[in-house]
């Protein structure tokens, strides 16, 4: 048997590196029916967000209605499936509770079910608890707006190491200090995968020969801003981003929205000189195309931002998503439909599209409430109502 399962946690105090998330859940358990309806619990892989959801059933004396997010791609399998589970009682247990693991997973090929799922949700007479390791993608917005979001942290390693020393006291096995350390720091936070290693390790003749691949694995956007403004900075502040799949542009709006909530007087002045440097090297960047400044750029957001604090840093923050990003994405939106029209009209008129561009605001005043060119040109509905709304 998998030690994973085996040694899965049973109740609350089992849990360990996850308190606050522990108590946001009881929390929630303990208020259903006055606010939301679900609870989001995200975070990387291995942490412990599925034997969380476990747990709290267990706790409660609730039955365990389990669906992976991934199986569950349309409205019609949601309704048939997840409908009748939300409405009905449990036959056996006190209550229920609704986990949707892995929602990630769902709408791949999507054809309403995040809709369906968010009315289903809605509508349930029974708790609902959703696992993801990545919920900030657009799709999940109203998904994230309606529930109750809790993050579960990466486990640090001497936890997972305390972890595997009572694992293996419970199965009667001993393997040295070092080999422990080894497979804790490798894990890089996944429980999960510590375990799975330790079994292995226990299983050889000589465990200290296990080969151990270190994780390479994403780094969400929460914990690389944790590192930067609580850690002492260090060299591998350097490679922070690196391992954060998205653009280094968004990462400085998550930077500059944030610095407030963890620096203050002269620390907060330090960093944000850091981040206008960054700025000054991006448009070095741009306009001399000299690549080779986003080394320092890099450095700047990373090591720099770190090392403008006085002390490391403790406890929990809560960061922010950037309010630029909403602004900078609908003023996109209105480039794209004044480019569209302005390549639209070009080509009606046998003209270049930078000249077309050039001349918008004249161009503008003449397709306004002209229903007639409008439509010689095929305008969608989307750039007529761009023409009809005032602009700034």
């Amino acid at each position: 048997m998998q030690w994973t399962e085996k040694h899965r946690p049973k109740y609350f105090i089992d849990i360990r590196g996850q308190e606050q998330a522990i108590e946001k859940v009881r929390g929630f358990l303990n208020s259903f029916g006055k606010k939301e309806k679900a609870i989001i619990l995200y975070g990387p892989p291995g942490t412990g967000k599925t034997a969380l959801a476990h747990v709290a059933a267990k706790e409660t004396n609730s039955e365990m209605f389990e669906l992976n997010a991934s199986d569950l791609r349309n409205r019609e399998k949601l309704d048939a499936i997840l409908k009748p589970a939300t409405e009905q009682q449990s036959l056996t247990k006190k209550g229920k509770i609704i986990l949707i693991d892995e929602v990630d997973g769902i709408s791949i090929v999507d054809r309403g079910g995040i809709s369906e799922l968010l009315s289903l949700t809605e509508a349930s007479a029974h708790p609902v608890i959703i696992t993801a390791n990545d919920i900030w993608g657009k799709k999940f917005a109203t998904l994230r707006k309606k529930s109750e979001m809790v993050q579960l942290k990466e486990i640090g390693y001497n936890t997972i190491k305390d972890v595997m020393i009572r694992i293996l006291r419970k199965e009667n096995k001993f393997i040295g200090n070092d080999v422990l350390t080894n497979i804790a720091i490798k894990a890089k936070g996944d429980l999960r995968a510590a375990i799975n290693d330790l079994q292995t390790a226990s299983g050889m003749k000589d465990p200290s020969q296990i080969l151990v691949d270190e994780r390479e694995k994403e780094t969400d956007i929460f914990n690389a801003l944790r590192l930067v403004f609580k850690g002492k900075p260090t060299n591998s502040h350097l490679k922070i981003f690196d391992s954060v799949k998205m653009p280094l542009e968004e990462i400085m709006l998550w930077i500059e929205e944030n610095i407030p909530t963890e620096y203050q007087g002269e620390e907060l002045a330090k960093a944000y000189e850091a981040l206008s440097r960054v700025d000054i090297f991006k448009r070095r960047i741009y306009r001399q195309q000299y690549w080779r400044f986003m080394v320092y750029e890099n450095a700047l957001l990373s090591y720099g931002i770190a090392s403008s604090k006085k002390n490391v840093k403790t406890g929990f923050t809560s960061y922010k998503k950037p309010t630029r990003i909403l602004k900078i994405w609908l003023n996109n939106r209105r480039i794209e439909k004044k480019k569209s029209i302005a390549k639209k009209y070009a080509k009606y008129v046998h003209v270049g599209e930078k000249r077309a561009l050039k001349e918008f605001p004249t161009i503008i005043n003449i397709l306004v409430n002209n229903l007639q060119v409008q439509k010689e040109l095929k305008l969608s509905e989307n750039e007529i109502e761009y023409l009809n709304k005032p602009k700034d």
